[in-house]
């Protein structure tokens, strides 16, 4: 069983010691933990949870030293996700900036919120962040998760104009070729998996764009599909290619899926991250690709091929839904257009 996936903590709960199991919820997972020896579920924490003893720590994974988690170190975290739900924050937002405080308040477990000061952010950066080399990309978004909550903490030591960001790194995006993505998409036999890596790549999408898409986004007669409250909650259009139209049309009529796009093993069920992972990984495997592609790439590669093939930056940008053109720049630093009309002193030689 595979646990990367779950949130377990330790805390004393009703006057016993017990671990605090917290997952989406998913059919596999429930039936696992409901198989598990004494395992209760609790209305109050909406988690199940199990006695905190060596075999279940043995079966987690959890260091026997670790630390238990107090209540109100829960609270606080549970009252942060009720603000932020709120606001109307997406969910995977509400996820990333949860999981990230949880991280920075269990360092101060046994410390008052109201007591914690800038420097113990500073501490917090250099001997765990920096110690266990954490990117750069994770303690910007520590950072905006502790801003945020503080913001909503009254008497406190912190200022939070004082908290610092990590210099950002300057990383170029990860590329395939037109070739090693025909390779990709070619080895996929099954029609629904063919169909949504395609589409990820025909249109740029990130992986939870595509997951979200409903049947009546896909406007066929236009041409055109409709992303729906993506990243910074914005709508937004890409183009489809007669190519795609003619391959979903295919998967429509061996599917009819019935609430999204493209659903999972029953009907109406939102198709899974783990299983679109394990269709590219398959597909990777049987292509000898050797590289470490992600889904991201198939959406950076998109990106690339639309600028070399002349499509101006300005569409790229509102095709990606990227807020910023500096984002949609990094993908000229990529490109090889240019870079292959350079000739080389070299051959002079």
């Amino acid at each position: 069983m595979d646990f990367s996936h779950w949130n377990i903590e330790s805390l004393h709960h009703n006057g016993s010691k017990r671990l605090l199991l917290k997952f989406e919820y998913n059919k596999e997972d429930n039936a696992y933990v409901r198989s598990l020896k004494g395992a209760r579920w609790s209305s109050t924490l909406r988690a199940w949870h199990v006695e905190d003893n060596d075999y279940f720590r043995k079966l987690f994974g959890i260091n026997k030293a670790e630390p238990l988690i107090t209540n109100g170190t829960i609270k606080n975290i549970e009252a942060f996700k009720r603000w932020m739900k709120s606001r109307r924050y997406s969910e995977n937002t509400i996820k990333t900036y949860s999981e990230a405080l949880r991280t920075f308040l269990y360092y101060f477990n046994q410390k008052a919120v109201e007591d914690i000061t800038n420097g113990d952010i500073i501490d917090f950066n250099n001997d765990y962040i920096r110690k266990n080399n954490f990117s750069a990309s994770f303690q910007n978004q520590t950072v905006n998760a502790i801003k945020l909550f503080f913001r909503s903490v009254r008497d406190t030591k912190i200022d939070i104009e004082k908290i610092h960001r990590p210099k950002r790194e300057k990383l170029l995006p990860n590329v395939l070729s037109k070739e090693e993505v025909k390779a990709i998409l070619n080895v996929l036999g099954n029609v629904k998996h063919k169909a949504m890596l395609s589409l990820i790549y025909s249109c740029g999408l990130r992986r939870s764009e595509l997951l979200n898409l409903k049947p009546a986004d896909v406007d066929s007669k236009r041409g055109i599909l409709i992303i729906r409250q993506a990243k910074g909650r914005k709508d937004r259009i890409a183009p489809l290619s007669a190519k795609i139209i003619e391959m979903l049309r295919d998967y429509y009529k061996a599917y009819k899926p019935k609430v999204w796009l493209f659903e999972g093993q029953y009907e109406g069920e939102q198709y899974s991250e783990k299983s679109l992972h394990s269709v590219l990984k398959q597909a990777l495997a049987k292509t000898g690709i050797n590289k470490p592609v992600t889904l991201h790439w198939l959406r950076h590669s998109y990106a690339t091929h639309l600028l070399e093939s002349g499509t101006d930056l300005r569409y790229i940008q509102e095709i990606l839904g990227h807020k910023s053109s500096k984002t949609t720049e990094i993908y000229t630093y990529v490109s090889t257009q240019s870079l292959q009309k350079i000739k080389s002193p070299f051959d002079d030689l």
